[in-house]
């Protein structure tokens, strides 16, 4: 209890920090990614991590300000040895606020030298035998210690020991094959990948690769949600997937749930979904633990019945071409702990929410226990009949019809396609009753095939935050045969960008959330200020969003709360937010072209 009242308090008391490391193309080996405070001339390391190749990082760490550095590993010493690449976040320090999540930290990595990290670095006094790379991708086998049951175990009851020191990831157990479909298999609370052993045991791998979201489950359900979208849109970014199952244990299933509600829409691969013994009620257990426990579990907050989480889960339906399945057990028996029909852990009630059962295409019941559902043969025969309908569903859209596109991105001399936050192609159809395409991309993708798509007029524009693509948009008709070819050039831009934070508790944004946007206030006029230059933003009442196409058109920006300025100068400039009924908001930041410039949310103070 000592111990899990700590990593409470630490849990509610850190930021986590996520972005890209990127550049020197020719680098294809291990990375590593750090934070430290600089102090007399040494850097103290608060959290480093791992990548087995170049991509995203998520750390960890308490209040305050860091550096935050990667380089080149090519000997695995965790040290920065001469000749070997590094690079420094450009958004130096970087403050955290000791709660949420703070992104678009890039990081470029290059052969150029620089003062700030010194050749002889260490970002640990001890290398571990084997170096456990948190890249999305890295391959493991299932009989590896860390999908163990008392892994999970550590990552219900330790979260941050398990996230500083595991992290969470999507891993693979064999190399990406596009030939097969991925099926992402995500466990329950104090669950371990090793609990899918059956699952995995009779998958049929000639045409299915297994992906696991191995995650600490004891920390908050929201931060997960938002941990598993930054995941599969690396992978995304990584592979260009083009379809993608998903299949869900008890609270995976609440994990997987609200990531849908929040990102599925940004997920058109996502065509089915299952899950099995999910509490979507809640469970009263969890009530009782924070009413009577000397020490809380992150996720009891968000698994209780009454609890915020479990009551706003259904808000939002799930995406129209997804199809989700509710598999449940009922076979546990009556205990003082348990007095109503149960599975032996979550009740009939919550397992079978009305909310739940309304958006399944079908409801399938087992005499099944919590955990013995995941080894019956009957659960899994009717599981791989739904795989199989699936796929003959997907089999039977009309991809004769669909088509490519061939996409060349360069850069202006001075940037390179490299140095780009996070870059992502979109295709806006010209059928306003279509839904645009996003699709991530990277200067690996540059001159290759993409899609396919659904045959259609689109038009078709890169962005990338920090930088200004030409042109900003081009036409182009997308079906079968010939391959349309599109070059995009990237110039650095100045660019400021950020949102109004919603009012919250560390309990409302605890680490590696997002934090929400505020609602209920009237902003007047966003002003942007430097010695040479006023822009001013105000309100225009439009309802839909056009923030994309703003940027694209080089246009300064306002809806509901976000704002964008888009062509500045380098230089410091004051923001200043007026709020009816608050005291102004004024703060200066530092923009660079060619950096994201993404501010994290603003608190507005108490009103006036």
């Amino acid at each position: 209890m000592l111990k899990l009242k700590e990593e409470s308090a630490t849990f509610y008391s850190s930021t986590v920090l996520a972005g890209y490391v990127t550049g020197v193309p020719a680098w294809d080996g291990p990375l590593v990614v750090a934070a430290g405070t600089l102090r007399e001339g040494r850097i103290d390391i608060a959290h480093y991590t791992v990548l087995h190749e170049a991509g995203g990082y998520e750390l960890i760490v308490p209040k305050g300000e860091y550096t935050l550095f990667a380089f080149g590993d090519a000997n695995g010493n965790l040290t920065l040895d001469p000749g070997e690449p590094v690079g420094v976040c450009a958004m130096a320090p970087v403050r955290a606020s000791g709660s949420g999540s703070q992104v678009s930290l890039d990081v470029v990595i290059s052969n150029a030298p620089q003062s700030t990290i010194a050749p002889g670095t260490a970002v640990a006094a001890r290398v571990p035998a084997t170096p456990h790379s948190t890249q999305v991708g890295a391959i493991m086998a299932l009989d590896d210690p860390l999908f163990s049951a008392q892994a999970g175990q550590r990552g219900y009851w330790a979260p941050v020991d398990f996230f500083r020191e595991v992290g969470g990831n999507i891993y693979f157990l064999e190399e990406y094959d596009a030939r097969k479909t991925p099926v992402l298999f995500v466990h329950g609370a104090a669950g371990s990948p090793q609990d899918w052993r059956y699952f995995l045991a009779h998958l049929d791998r000639s045409r299915y690769q297994p992906w696991i979201f191995h995650y600490p489950s004891g920390a908050s359900l929201d931060s997960m949600s938002y941990l598993l979208y930054w995941k599969l849109s690396n992978l995304q970014r990584r592979y260009h997937y083009d379809k993608l199952y998903l299949t869900a244990h008890s609270m995976g299933g609440l994990v997987v749930r609200s990531f849908l509600s929040d990102y599925g829409d940004q997920f058109p691969a996502a065509t089915l979904f299952v899950s099995l013994s999910t509490p979507w009620g809640g469970d009263a257990l969890a009530d009782q633990g924070i009413a009577y426990s000397p020490a809380v579990v992150p996720s009891w907050r968000d698994v209780r019945a009454n609890g915020r989480f479990v009551q706003t889960l259904f808000r939002k339906p799930l995406p129209r071409e997804l199809d989700y399945y509710l598999m449940f057990g009922h076979g546990g028996r009556y205990s003082l702990l348990r007095p109503a029909s149960n599975d032996g852990v979550i009740t009939l009630a919550s397992q079978l929410r009305a909310d739940a059962q309304a958006e399944a295409r079908r409801v399938f019941g087992y005499d099944a226990g919590h955990v013995g559902i995941l080894s019956s043969p009957e659960v899994f025969a009717q599981y791989a009949a739904l795989l199989r309908a699936a796929d003959q569903r997907g089999g039977d859209a009309p991809a004769a019809g669909k088509g490519k596109l061939r996409v060349t991105i360069a850069a202006q001399p001075g940037a390179t396609p490299a140095s780009a936050s996070a870059p992502v192609l979109v295709l806006q159809p010209r059928d306003a009753a279509r839904e645009r395409i996003v699709v991530p991309v990277g200067a690996r993708d540059s001159g290759r095939e993409l899609g396919p798509f659904p045959p259609g007029a689109y038009q078709v524009s890169l962005l990338a935050r920090g930088f200004r693509s030409t042109p900003a948009a081009v036409p182009v008709h997308i079906g079968p045969g010939a391959i349309p070819e599109l070059a995009f050039t990237l110039a650095p831009q100045g660019t400021l960008s950020g949102y109004i934070g919603a009012e919250a508790t560390s309990a409302d944004n605890p680490a590696g959330s997002l934090r929400a946007e505020r609602r209920g206030i009237v902003i007047e006029s966003i002003v942007l200020a430097s010695a040479s230059e006023r822009r001013e933003i105000r309100p225009t009442g439009d309802t839909g969003d056009r923030t994309l196409e703003a940027y694209q058109a080089g246009q300064d920006h306002l809806f509901k709360t976000f704002f964008s300025f888009v062509g500045l100068a380098e230089g410091n400039y004051e923001l200043t937010v007026n709020v009816a009924g608050y005291a102004p908001y004024r703060h200066t930041y530092r923009v660079l072209p060619g950096q994201p410039g993404f501010l994290t949310a603003i608190d507005l103070g108490p009103p006036r």
